[in-house]
C-alpha cells in the first residue's frame, strides 16, 4: 500500500492550492481518509477526514469553512482544496487511509489512521 502526496508550495496569504493523494495497492473509494499536517515544534493535527461511518466529514475548527476534502473514487485519489491560506496553515500535510468500518471522521481526525503516506510541504508566506 503506497499513498503518493502531492501538491505543496509556496503560496501568499489568501491564495489557494489544492493536494493530491493517490494510492496504489488500496482503493480509497471506501476507507476512511484523511488529511494530517504538522507544523514545526507542534504536534500532528487532523485537519479534514471522511470516516467510514455515514455522514462523518469533520475538518478541525482552524480549517472549517476554507478546506475540503474530496473523494474520488474513480481516480483512486483524494483531494485537499485549500482556500484563504494563513501562515498558521504552513505545515507537512501528510494523506492518510484506515479501512476500520463504522467510525467517524472526527474518531480519526483525533486519532490517526493507519496507512500513511509521505508528506507535502505547504509554506504560506508574502
Amino acid at each position: 500500500v503506497q499513498l503518493q502526496a502531492s501538491g505543496g508550495g509556496l503560496v501568499q496569504p489568501g491564495g489557494s492550492l489544492r493536494l493530491s493523494c493517490v494510492a496504489s495497492g488500496f482503493t480509497l473509494d471506501r476507507p476512511a481518509v484523511g488529511w494530517f499536517r504538522q507544523a514545526p515544534g507542534k504536534e500532528r493535527e487532523g485537519v479534514a477526514c471522511i470516516g467510514s461511518s455515514r455522514h462523518s466529514t469533520a475538518y478541525t475548527d482552524s480549517v472549517k469553512g476554507r478546506f475540503t476534502i474530496v473523494r474520488d473514487g474513480a481516480k483512486n485519489t483524494i483531494y485537499l482544496q485549500m482556500n484563504n491560506l494563513e501562515p498558521e496553515d504552513a505545515a507537512v500535510y501528510y494523506c492518510a487511509a484506515d479501512e476500520r468500518t463504522h467510525y467517524s471522521g472526527s474518531y480519526f481526525c483525533d486519532r490517526g489512521m493507519y496507512y500513511w503516506g509521505k508528506g507535502t510541504l505547504v509554506t504560506v508566506s508574502s
